[in-house]
């Protein structure tokens, strides 16, 4: 009897280790981001997750998968456009996992083949465009290659959430050429423009013209404004009269203009000396004082 509870004592704790064994297999824990996916001998029993839950050890077999999102940083694919220019492009790719058993059962490696189909589709539709669409339609290109790769990883429980064009190289050769090609049209339009200037102020000169013509006077006013702002400045005035009538008249304007604009810097002068004058004279009656 002694040597049965002997081994009785030996054998429980031996049996309660196994059990802790088995129920530290069998309870697992995942985050709330998390999924798991469980094949029972080998057949897919389940998605389990987020939280706790059991599992049988041996006989069920779990893989861990991440729903966050994920990027992918492709690398420069060399590519030819539909106008035969090679440029050098890459791109960022953004998805997630939306069905962990679809991730895990109809692909091997999601991640790897979501990875080279991306780089095959960023070549295969920057083929088919020229390089000015390249260049100025990157939101619309977006748009597309988004949802081809959706379209493609559907199947895979994949969702791409964006595709963003990172850069695009050109060569060297193409820079120029493009540079070349900026500069002219900025010429074409610098000259469009000059030509619609002149061609207002013709069409302005020659609504002017009709009205001198219907109104000479007009003309004569303005030939008298421009000889009072010629002599405003003070500039020598050949007048170089277009008719007989009234010749004599703009002379003695210009003649008079002269004189009271002297006239006029005179009294200035005159009036800078007195107030001179005065200030030294206030000057010297404080000194004495």
């Amino acid at each position: 009897m002694g040597v049965y509870l002997a081994e009785i004592g030996i054998s429980t704790p031996i049996a309660l280790m196994v059990a802790f064994i088995i129920l530290s297999q069998a309870i697992k824990i995942v985050r709330e981001y998390e999924r798991v996916v469980v094949f029972r001998l080998g057949r897919f029993s389940g998605v389990k997750g987020p939280g706790i839950f059991l599992i049988i050890p041996i006989i069920d077999r779990v893989i861990l998968l991440d729903l966050r999102v994920f990027t992918i940083d492709v690398a420069k694919q060399v590519v030819i456009t539909k106008d035969n220019v090679s440029v050098e492009v890459d791109a960022v790719i953004y998805y997630r996992v939306v069905d962990p058993s679809l991730a895990i059962i109809q692909v091997e490696n999601y991640k790897v083949a979501t990875s080279l189909l991306a780089q095959t589709t960023l070549r295969d539709v920057l083929g088919q465009i020229e390089l000015d669409d390249l260049l100025s339609k990157r939101d619309e290109l977006n748009k597309k290659l988004q949802a081809i790769l959706d379209q493609h990883t559907d199947p895979w429980g994949i969702k791409v959430t964006a595709v963003t064009l990172r850069d695009v190289a050109l060569p060297e050769s193409m820079r120029r050429a493009i540079a070349k090609q900026a500069e002219s049209e900025r010429e074409k339009r610098s000259r469009i423009i000059l030509a619609d200037g002149e061609f207002l102020a013709s069409k302005t000169m020659t609504d002017a013209a009709r009205l001198y013509e219907e109104v000479p006077a007009a003309l004569k006013l303005r030939e008298l404004q421009t000889l009072v702002d010629i002599a405003r400045e003070k500039t020598l005035i050949v007048v170089t009269p277009s008719g007989d009538t009234g010749s004599g008249a703009m002379v003695g304007l210009t003649a008079a203009l002269n004189r009271e604009l002297s006239e006029r810097e005179a009294s200035r002068k005159d009036e800078a000396k007195k107030d001179a004058l005065r200030e030294a004279e206030s000057e010297t009656v404080r000194t004495r004082r």
